[in-house]
């Protein structure tokens, strides 16, 4: 069955990437048919957290540059707010940033905490701090996610330059070997594709011809997975490629596919897929609220925002924790305050869902739903 002949309501092959599929599990549909009806979630379902804004890496083309060093939640403030999550409906955090989310030095007793809540755990890293937390990362988290963006020590330190003044690729490297070797989760190896251009247009530094080598490496390493993702301007929109630069990366993506297999999966982001396509930048939405932002939301120090790609947009914020609970932040949190059709024209990973869900309020019949396989919607 097509994606076009799918029934709505029925769920599609159990699929961690499936955003619109992991609507229909038993455990989720019951808060999604509440947020399709119009009515409010008394907690989101699942929280990307940011616990700094600190980072040791300086990379020119950083996507959060305007909210880097601006600040982190106290040790005593964020293992409050983790005891406050573990004590409400979340079921599933995403540590991320923001900056780099291992650099706060009270990461671990909040990995604890929240696992010990029986809350799953997920994480973005820049992997330089590996090392330092592979007890817990190895036993408590259900996938930690790298990006790497690179094959060699030479590209990594042009896109991805230490602030230790020394190339730590080589250790990073070395930290996921060690990961792979111990996890109980996923570990994935992330590759944004990047390109710098002079004044004229002309291309002087890029890593796309490092796709098939990366991807190689990151099975060597003993990832389950390898992600391509698409180059993004600063304000989230997708960059069109010139044709003979995204045929150099498809090819080298068709080669990489003799090395797929059920231990280890090749995947692409929805934003490549529409560069690849050629498709315009702009992704047109005709709804004037994000129902997902009901379902989960972006906790940061500075704030807490509706979504990732509106960390540090003052009209994407919610409220801020600093003087109030979790629980009190979420009662009085206004999800409905961003408009969608105008505020979120760049291509959003979470367009599908939000379509789904409301094509579910015209739905009265029973629905087909699928055991539980992932709670990160």
């Amino acid at each position: 069955m097509t994606e076009a002949d799918r029934p709505l309501g029925t769920p599609r092959v159990a699929d961690n990437l499936d955003l619109v599929g992991k609507l229909y599990q038993r455990s989720v549909y019951p808060a999604v048919r509440e947020v399709a009806d119009g009515r409010r979630l008394k907690w989101p379902l699942v929280v990307d957290l940011d616990p700094t804004t600190l980072c040791d890496l300086a990379c020119p083309e950083c996507i959060s540059s305007g909210v880097l060093h601006s600040g982190q939640f106290s040790g005593d403030r964020i293992l409050e707010l983790a005891h406050e999550m573990a004590d409400s409906g979340v079921r599933a955090v995403i540590l991320i940033g923001g900056g780099e989310p291992l650099m706060h030095r009270s990461i671990g007793k909040v990995i604890e905490v929240l696992h010990g809540a029986g809350i799953r755990l997920g994480l973005v890293t820049n992997g330089t701090l590996i090392g330092r937390y592979l007890d817990e990362l190895a036993d408590m988290v259900s996938w930690v996610r790298v990006s790497m963006d690179a094959a060699t020590r030479e590209t990594y330190d042009i896109f991805r330059p230490s602030r230790r003044k020394t190339s730590v690729f080589p250790q990073i490297v070395g930290d996921m070997r060690r990961l792979a070797e111990r996890k109980a989760g996923r570990l994935g190896y992330s590759f944004l594709l990047m390109q710098r251009r002079d004044a004229e247009g002309r291309v002087t530094e890029s890593n796309y011809h490092e796709v098939q080598l990366a991807g190689e490496l990151a099975k060597d390493i003993g990832c389950d997975y390898f992600e391509l993702k698409a180059m993004l301007d600063a304000d989230h929109f997708t960059v069109n490629q010139a044709a003979e630069d995204t045929e150099l990366v498809e090819k080298q993506w068709k080669a990489l596919g003799t090395i797929e297999d059920e231990s280890f999966r090749l995947l692409r982001s929805s934003n490549w897929m529409a560069v690849r396509s050629g498709s315009d930048p702009v992704q047109h939405k005709d709804y004037a609220a994000c129902p997902v932002a009901e379902l989960r939301t972006t906790v940061t120090p500075n704030g807490v925002y509706i979504c990732p790609y509106h960390r540090g947009n003052p009209k994407g914020k919610l409220g801020d924790l600093t003087g109030t609970t979790f629980a009190e932040m979420w009662e009085n949190a206004d999800t409905t305050a961003v408009d969608p059709r105008s505020d979120c024209r760049f291509h959003c990973a979470r367009h599908p869902t939000n379509v789904e869900i409301g094509a579910l309020r015209e739905r009265t019949g029973p629905v087909e739903l699928t055991d539980d396989f992932d709670p990160f919607i």
